[in-house]
């Protein structure tokens, strides 16, 4: 059985849990900056010619909402339907930036940034506009 003095051992012992200390630290702050970008994200999108214009949170809470004149031609539940698709088209916009947040701060390919871009990916799937009843392409009336 090897015999290591004990002054050896230590010092052994006591780099590697200041390694170990220095790393979780310097991922904790690699979280924490990705958590404050996300924080500060928001995202928009137009949709009926441009007469609809929503902004999201990063909590995918609307921020902002811009209509045109076009839109009194409207009826309510045009308005109503186009607002909301256009909104969802905003908030599928987040995962995509919480993606390039992540791989910038912590990493694309660790934990953290599969479990948070993979929660905003299934709470805000992304939008093609050709599939938004809210776009330009819509049949409502008045437009």
């Amino acid at each position: 059985m090897a015999q290591f003095p004990m002054g050896d051992f230590a010092a052994s012992t006591d780099r590697f849990v200041a390694s170990w200390v220095a790393g979780i630290s310097e991922r904790a702050a690699r979280a924490q900056a990705l958590s404050d970008e996300v924080a500060a994200m928001s995202a928009t999108a137009e949709g009926a010619q441009g007469a609809v214009r929503v902004t999201v949170a990063a909590s995918g809470a609307m921020t902002d909402l811009r209509l045109d004149d076009r839109v009194l031609r409207w009826r309510p539940d045009e308005i109503a339907a186009t607002v909301l698709a256009v909104m969802r088209r905003a908030q599928g916009r987040l995962a995509a930036q919480v993606a390039d947040a992540a791989a910038g701060t912590v990493g694309a390919d660790s934990e953290t940034a599969r479990a948070v871009v993979g929660s905003y990916a299934a709470r805000f799937p992304e939008v093609p506009e050709e599939d938004d009843p809210g776009y330009a392409g819509w049949s409502g009336s008045g437009r």
